[in-house]
């Protein structure tokens, strides 16, 4: 089955502080799930200017301790893998992240661009879709699925928050229309 959760939001600030507050948003206070976040490879492509970045984000287990009674639930961290292409020429960036925990059980995937808001170009344009499917948990499959989908759809609202907040700290008040 699997559930899916799009997210779109306009932060009205430019590309590249929208860009580099991505880049620095974990660990953060304001999300203590995430424990540690680390970039394992960077290259550039000399011809395209195409920055790509492979990180590796470690997480606690945020699954309920009621379902943490099924030993293959019972693992004290989680870890996610990001991939990204950062194209500051056409000021978008790609990013696709999944879960390399559990990944006999269940299929996590998110697909995010950042790119320039079409309604105004001082403004960026998030778009995010992301995919949880559950496997071979048997009847804890749909119970599973639905506390994911709640999990991912307020991580998402989390992440916006965490955004918004860091770039006003960062780049101070909003650009108006």
């Amino acid at each position: 089955m699997g559930v899916t959760v799009d997210v779109r939001q306009v932060y009205k600030y430019p590309f590249e502080q929208v860009v580099a507050s991505f880049l620095r948003k974990y660990p953060n206070p304001m999300d203590k799930n995430v424990i540690s976040v680390v970039t394992v490879e960077e290259k550039r492509d000399v011809s395209t200017g195409i920055i790509y970045r492979k990180r590796i984000a470690v997480c606690q287990n945020v699954v309920p301790e009621i379902l943490r009674k099924v030993s293959i639930l019972k693992v004290p961290s989680i870890q996610l893998e990001e991939e990204s292409w950062l194209n500051p020429q056409e000021r978008n960036m790609a990013i696709r992240s999944h879960c390399l925990t559990w990944t006999q059980y269940a299929s996590m995937k998110e697909e995010s661009v950042f790119r320039e808001s079409v309604e105004n170009p001082n403004w960026t344009e998030f778009i995010q879709r992301g995919r949880i499917s559950i496997t071979g948990a048997g009847f804890l499959n749909c119970i599973l699925e639905t506390f994911a989908s709640t999990f991912l759809r307020q991580g998402a609202q989390k992440g916006i928050r965490i955004m918004e907040m860091l770039l006003k700290e960062q780049c101070g008040a909003p650009l108006a229309e």
